[in-house]
């Protein structure tokens, strides 16, 4: 079974209802194609059979018919010669060979009709398959279109990343190349201040150990007069 499980299915489908509810539109009208060919293969194979049988029918309509017509100037023959009983003999045989003939002619005129029918929806499933080939082609091409922009989008924003990251690569490489200067200043004059500095430090605190050992010395002195 296929997309269309019946050849009235795919005759009387909405193509575009079917496309709108389906998740891959693309995939569905390839399948849909598919399956048209596959019924339009089958559906020319049975007319075809069908007007071979036509053409049987009618030529053994026509043998029939002769067979008719044969049965009644034999019947017409027998009157003629004064022999109504073969006279009456060929009449029953027309008349079974007319019965005949009215069933080829039923048979006929079926087979006309269903050829007829068939000629009827093959060219409407004809102009469903051209549709759906035409929808094939827009879809295609739909999707050429969106992946194509959906690449442009892609680069565009990833040359955008890029662009950031190489401005942010630059941006620590200016603060690298200053702390650099920073610490190869520290490596020369800032170095001899620092130590004059940390000499400061030193002789105050020199200062203040003197300062506090002389106030001892008074104290004992003054305690001891």
């Amino acid at each position: 079974m296929g997309i269309f499980s019946r050849f009235s299915d795919i005759v009387n489908s909405n193509i575009n209802a079917i496309l709108d509810k389906a998740e891959d539109p693309e995939k569905l009208v390839r399948l849909m194609i598919q399956e048209m060919e596959d019924t339009l293969v089958e559906v020319r194979s049975t007319a075809a059979r069908a007007i071979a049988d036509k053409k049987e029918l009618n030529r053994r309509l026509g043998t029939v018919e002769r067979e008719e017509t044969d049965w009644q100037r034999k019947a017409e023959l027998a009157i003629g010669k004064g022999r109504d009983d073969l006279a009456k003999s060929a009449l029953i045989e027309k008349g079974r060979v007319a019965a005949h003939a009215e069933s080829l002619r039923s048979q006929y005129t079926a087979i006309d009709d269903g050829l007829s029918k068939l000629n009827d929806d093959i060219a409407r499933l004809e102009e469903k398959l051209a549709d759906a080939k035409s929808r094939q082609k827009a879809l295609l091409a739909r999707h050429r279109t969106a992946n194509h922009r959906l690449e442009v989008r892609k680069k565009i924003h990833d040359y955008k990343i890029e662009d950031a990251l190489v401005r942010f690569e630059q941006f620590e490489r200016k603060m690298e190349d200053v702390e650099g200067r920073v610490e190869a200043y520290d490596m020369g004059l800032k170095k001899d201040l620092r130590q004059q500095f940390v000499s400061l430090e030193s002789e105050e605190s020199v200062e203040k150990e003197l300062s506090a050992l002389k106030a001892r010395i008074a104290k004992k002195t003054s305690a001891a007069q």
